[in-house]
């Protein structure tokens, strides 16, 4: 039976001024609860004198972020937040447009965006906010930022400030959830000025939202002896360590409590309450967790080059048209190799095949343990692991059927596989 088509989301709508009243809400009753018991410090660098409009960058690393940005911005008020369209369909489209967000899927090339980013600029003369890595980090470092902000920041024409947060991932990884409470801490820098913006190359500005952006929480937790006591502090860590430095095999790492360990070789490791891993017997590979995860990149790139990279499995295909509800397509097939991304399966009642090229994906969303509402159930469901990986007009969320803690290697292969294709993109042209 052919599935009724569903209404697509219209990102071409013009996105509203941030309303005083549902923006004093927000301070009030929904930032201010989520901050209590935090401290939080803001640095301002080069800020003086600065007054809206200008585009603020924001580093992302957990919920906590939002928070912590009201708070950097004072004494204004007002911000255009740019948000992924599953963030709209969380909390609302009327709510997230009268608080002024714009919609936008990840990882596309968007003009619509542009549109109403420098329509915001023109119209409110407020402060527009993008978070450019467009994900949380995995890692607590900086994550991959598309070379097509700093063209981004030519075509707006205002000047370019930089929130790096720190502390905001070890309140709440992705791959464990629970609150986890740490001091915060932000700097907020004026990187561009809006003289520079006009004379600086698209690449030199970009080169400096890269160094703005180097930031390492779990550095940052160790350095200033900030001791997380939670019980279950490495509870789901196997999600993104899911390589054995010992045996070197993958997906057969597991963790519970304070204990992260390889069911293959038996090799286990305890997390310290500084953010450390230690060794239960033997050597400690990695002390420092983004160097364990720096070395499964390493791999991943290793077996990208080498063209033995491929993945293949059969995936639960649910789909976000609009901001209203996920639909659900089914089994799929999901394959992944140098040449590109694969997606399979019977959607919206039709055999499909998407492919997205090496050269234009740059990169995908993960989500561990994903929770939605679905439309006709009034309860809450969860999807579980799943890489969100978009088209223009659609978002397709592919949850793994059969096989366990793929989506941080699927994310790592993504990028590693785009870098690979843009140079010999290059090398053809020279």
């Amino acid at each position: 039976m052919k599935k009724k088509e569903v209404e697509k989301y219209d990102f071409s709508r013009k996105p509203k001024r941030a309303s005083a009243l549902w923006m004093w809400i927000a301070r009030t009753f929904v930032i201010s609860y989520r901050m209590r018991g935090i401290k939080a410090e803001i640095n301002r660098v080069n800020m003086d004198g600065l007054k809206p409009p200008y585009l603020l960058l924001a580093t992302h690393a957990s919920e906590m972020d939002f928070c912590l940005e009201y708070k950097a911005i004072l004494p204004y008020k007002r911000v255009n937040n740019v948000v992924a369209i599953d963030a709209i369909r969380d909390i609302g489209d009327w709510l997230m447009r009268t608080l002024g967000c714009i919609s936008k899927r990840k990882f596309v090339r968007d003009y619509d965006l542009i549109r109403n980013m420098r329509h915001c600029v023109k119209n409110y003369g407020d402060i527009v906010c993008i978070y450019p890595e467009a994900r949380y980090s995995l890692d607590g470092c900086a994550s991959f930022v598309p070379p097509s902000v700093g063209k981004l920041c030519k075509l707006l024409g205002i000047p370019v400030v930089v929130l790096n947060m720190q502390g905001t991932y070890i309140i709440g990884p992705q791959w464990n959830k629970t609150r986890q409470p740490c001091p915060q801490r932000a700097t907020i820098e004026q990187i561009v000025t809006a003289d520079e913006v006009k004379t600086l190359s698209a690449d030199v500005i970009n080169d400096r939202i890269l160094k703005a952006f180097e930031r390492d929480d779990f550095k940052y937790q160790f350095e200033n002896g900030i001791e997380n006591n939670y019980e279950n502090r490495a509870h789901g860590l196997h999600s993104i360590l899911y390589q054995c430095p010992h045996c070197k095999k993958e997906f057969e790492m597991y963790s519970e409590g304070t204990r992260l360990w390889c069911n293959s070789c038996g090799k286990s490791w305890q997390m310290t309450n500084l953010g450390r891993l230690k060794a239960e017997e033997g050597e400690t590979e990695f002390e420092h967790i983004p160097d364990w995860f720096k070395w499964e990149r390493e791999n991943v790139k290793a077996e990208v080059r080498s063209g033995k990279y491929r993945y293949e499995g059969e995936v639960e295909v649910h789909t976000l048209p609009n901001a209203k509800a996920f639909e659900h397509h089914g089994k799929g097939k999901l394959v992944q190799t140098a040449d590109g991304t694969i997606l399979e399966g019977n959607i919206y009642g039709k055999p499909t095949r998407i492919e997205w090229k090496a050269a234009e994906l740059e990169s995908v969303h993960v989500e561990y343990d994903y929770p939605f509402f679905k439309r006709w159930k009034n309860r809450h469901h969860f999807l579980g692991d799943c890489v969100d990986i978009s088209t223009n007009d659609d978002s397709f969320w592919l949850h793994p059927a059969t096989q366990r803690d793929q989506l941080t290697k699927l994310s790592i292969a993504t990028e590693e596989i785009h870098f690979l294709a843009l140079e010999k993109l290059k090398q053809d042209k020279e």
